[in-house]
């Protein structure tokens, strides 16, 4: 089902329409994450922090890319062939979870620890932009 709005105020914003159908089609809800909007300082600009569990993944199972404006975060965990269980009850998975990026976010830092990936965003300062367009007079 397609969630676009389509309104006569939003011109040029097709691309925009087709990212949030992109992003409102959940697979599923793993790993689980928050997001979290962490305030400014004197010394920092104010930052949105994207916090995955991802216990059991290595550093190097996880990819954290940006690609066409949308934050991707990717986990492969490879199957152990020759460990013998006796109970299953953790898998080996793979997943990804996308992020869709205002334009001039940015992505400052990943971290992993005790389970969990952090990636702190950048929330840009938007600069006011006013351009006069002059009126012309036909007679």
């Amino acid at each position: 089902m397609s969630r676009t709005v389509h309104s006569p105020f939003l011109l040029g914003f097709e691309e925009f329409e087709r990212a949030i159908d992109r992003v409102t089609r959940v697979a599923d809800g793993y790993p689980p994450y928050n997001i979290e909007r962490i305030a400014g300082t004197d010394a920092q600009a104010e930052r949105l922090r994207i916090t995955l569990a991802v216990a059991g993944f290595l550093r190097d199972q996880l990819e954290v890319t940006v690609e066409e404006g949308q934050l991707v975060i990717r986990g492969r965990q490879k199957e152990e062939k020759e460990r013998h269980f006796l109970h299953r009850g953790i898998a080996a998975r793979q997943f990804q979870r996308v992020f869709l990026l205002a334009d001039g976010m940015q992505v400052a830092a990943a971290d992993l620890s005790n389970g969990l990936l952090t990636v702190d965003l950048i929330r840009p300062e938007p600069a006011r932009l006013v351009k006069k367009i002059d009126i012309m007079m036909r007679d």
